[in-house]
């Protein structure tokens, strides 16, 4: 063990261990926003609220010498903080009746003005250059009229009521893909795009259609919007389209324009600060889902999207933990005094932040066993507010200096708390795969007393913990639900299989259309090779847990191997013939990951699927489901408990009400707490006990 390793262990000594009621009281920070005068940033503070089992937020402005940090808004669903360019005042959405509304205030202890009712509430919204007005999205009804069309404000996003006699009819659907996790069963609405003249409070519709407006962003010169689109043409199914397209709509004209060529499935876009060209992030889907994102731009009139970096690197943050707060924020931002563009790029466990220049390697900025997954720029491109988790503890907000490369941290919401626990700090190991890939892993260790050390039977417990996606990947950054695992005495490994993030291309798609073969292999690899590196480990008590894509491959392990012990699956798959016409991805996934559909290959299908297997499963498996999950249903949990019970296997099944496929990490709080208890429970009955 090195000196680093001893410090450690010698400072949680005296530190308590990690428990799943500890959850209550992190706190969680997104969404920089820094000012235009570059004094400061306004954020968003998540915590819980143990009274209504539910998370509440604020905006807090923070000032970049980190002296400062004040509550702007006292309410309880408030978010996406956007300064107007003259930082004269601060617009943001705030949660009236279930519904985001858009909200100004000119600052701290004011009270907010309402500027918008939208009868679907609020998606996004963006300040015009000029601050005068604003672009917002709402959902609304199909409208084949071309043209803007003016609206008073509660008109707004306006559909005709129901009648009687409609209510009592069924749903219909037309669509090839009618449901979307997180979002339910699709309701008729499309969202669009509309402008309000903030002091006049007029709205005019900007686009319309039977297709999805998103990410609105004003061009420098306030004369265009650009957003992504998936507008179907050409009789092509809108569904089953690969790519979306950027579009620009010129104000003056109301005429929009295409300025993609239907080649490259954009993530986030973002214009040059002169307004010549447009960067996003996207990838041409060469390999599918398993096809590794890059860095392209186009000029703001069209043309050909080039690609800025050929190396070898994802652009974009792949990392899964539970302590982000939501969705990242990986750039691209425009260097304002270079040619360049910044953005998050995820390599080897860690989420960096990169400078990408045309036709050069890409520059790692800011590097190390961190995961930034919220980024913003000052508007004279000197200054960067970043959110980042590292092996210490949950996300706080930290400022670069471009110029002089000082990192200063700006928040210390959970160093408190950290001060109280012990934290098992991930150690890293590589090993090659019989067919010569190396890959990445990282043990945690817990902290024993001698007693319990004593009662250890010689070794202590192993669990895998396997990530989803799979095109996603695992960092050593800090995780509450790992963290807990391990402090009730269990070693727990982790590692980035094939199909994982952040390792090249080659690895990225090597899963695809071999599910069950080389990523099982992987797996059952790396637990060979923490056994023979790490002392202490007993081999007869391991366990195996995962989630979603770690899921699936958890039912796949133990209905295909006899050296584990104990098991959780959580929102996994057990039947792909199942899968494919029930999940919000199923035409994709299966035919990607498998290879097959169900009419042409059901054989294939059935072969690659746990269920087919259920009778070899001979330990027990604890089965964890959220009910509302349309990514993976509910019915593959069921399915594969009721084959194990029927086989007479020791089971269980929880399925969590209201709950959809991310309950896990940002679900209802007490169905966190108890799903880890449950998991603490199962692994203490079947796994630390020792031999039954």
């Amino acid at each position: 063990m090195n000196q680093e390793a001893n410090e450690v262990r010698k400072s949680n000594a005296s530190r308590r261990k990690i428990v799943p009621e500890d959850l209550l009281r992190y706190r969680w920070v997104s969404d920089p926003a820094v000012h235009p005068k570059a004094s400061s940033a306004a954020y968003v503070l998540k915590e819980i609220d143990k009274q209504t089992n539910d998370y509440r937020t604020h905006i807090r402005v923070v000032s970049l010498d980190g002296r400062m940090d004040k509550a702007w808004t006292e309410g309880k669903h408030d978010a996406s903080p956007s300064w107007r360019p003259d930082g004269a005042q601060l617009a943001f959405l705030r949660v009236l009746e279930g519904k985001p509304q858009l909200f100004v205030i000119a600052g701290e202890g004011q009270e907010p003005k309402q500027l918008t009712a939208a009868r679907h509430g609020v998606a996004v919204f963006a300040w015009s250059p000029d601050g005068k007005r604003i672009v917002y999205s709402t959902r609304t009804s199909a409208d084949e009229s071309a043209g803007p069309i003016v609206v008073s404000e509660t008109e707004s996003s306006a559909v005709p009521s129901a009648s009687p006699l409609s209510l009592q009819r069924g749903s219909a659907y037309d669509r090839t893909i009618p449901k979307a996790e997180g979002a339910g069963w699709w309701d008729g609405l499309y969202t669009h795009l509309f402008l309000l003249e903030v002091d006049e409070g007029t709205i005019i519709q900007l686009t319309s259609g039977q297709y999805n407006a998103a990410q609105p962003t004003w061009s420098p010169d306030g004369q265009q919007i650009a957003f992504l689109a998936k507008v179907p043409r050409d009789g092509e199914d809108a569904d089953l389209q690969p790519f979306n397209d950027l579009y620009t709509l010129d104000l003056p004209t109301m005429e929009a324009v295409q300025l993609t060529a239907s080649a490259i499935l954009i993530q986030h876009f973002s214009y040059s600060s002169d307004g010549t060209e447009l960067a996003m992030i996207g990838n041409d889907r060469r390999y599918g889902s398993g096809t590794q994102n890059r860095l392209y731009t186009i000029g703001a009139n069209g043309g050909e999207a080039k690609a800025v970096s050929v190396a070898d690197l994802e652009i974009g943050n792949a990392i899964l933990n539970d302590m982000k707060p939501g969705n990242t924020i990986a750039g691209p931002l425009y260097a304002v005094n270079g040619s360049g563009w910044y953005a998050i790029g995820t390599c080897k466990g860690q989420a960096n932040l990169y400078y990408l220049v045309e036709n050069s390697e890409p520059q790692a900025i800011i590097a190390g066993e961190q995961d930034i997954y919220h980024l913003a720029i000052s508007s004279d491109g000197q200054q960067l507010v970043m959110a980042v988790i590292d092996l210490h503890g949950p996300g706080e907000l930290y400022r670069f200096d471009v110029q002089t490369g000082e990192r200063m941290q700006l928040t210390s919401w959970n160093q408190p708390l950290m001060s109280e626990l012990a934290v098992s700090e991930p150690e890293a190991f590589w090993y090659e795969t019989s067919d010569g890939f190396d890959l990445q892993g990282w043990i945690m260790k817990p902290f024993l007393d001698e007693q319990a050390a004593g009662e250890s039977n010689g070794g202590i417990p192993l669990v895998l913990a396997i990530h989803g996606g799979p095109h996603a990947m695992y960092a050593p950054t800090y995780s509450h639900e790992l963290q807990v695992m391990v402090a009730q005495g269990c070693a727990v490994m982790f590692v980035n299989p094939r199909g994982s993030i952040g390792y090249g291309q080659e690895i990225a798609k090597a899963c695809r259309g071999d599910f069950g073969g080389g990523d099982y292999r992987d797996l059952m690899e790396a637990v060979d090779a923490v056994l023979a590196k790490f002392d202490g480990i007993d081999a007869s008590r391991l366990g195996v847990i995962g989630g979603s894509y770690g899921g699936l491959m958890t039912n796949w392990i133990v209905s295909h191997t006899d050296r584990f012990k104990a098991a959780v699956t959580q929102r996994g798959i057990s039947n792909w013939l199942s899968f494919y016409g029930t999940s919000d991805i199923g035409i994709s996934y299966t035919e990607g990951i498998v290879g097959g559909n169900p009419w042409n290959d059901p054989q294939l299908l059935w072969e690659r699927s746990p269920l087919a297997y259920a009778d070899k499963v001979q330990i027990p498996v604890l089965i964890m489901h959220g009910e509302q999950d349309l990514r993976c249903p509910v019915a593959e949990s069921d399915q594969w408990y009721t084959a194990l019970k029927r086989l007479g296997q020791t089971t269980r099944l929880i399925r969590y009400p209201g709950s959809n496929h991310n309950f896990l990490k940002l679900g209802k709080p007490a169905y966190r707490m108890d799903a880890q208890q449950q998991v603490n429970a199962w692994f203490a009955e079947h796994l630390l006990g020792g031999d039954e």
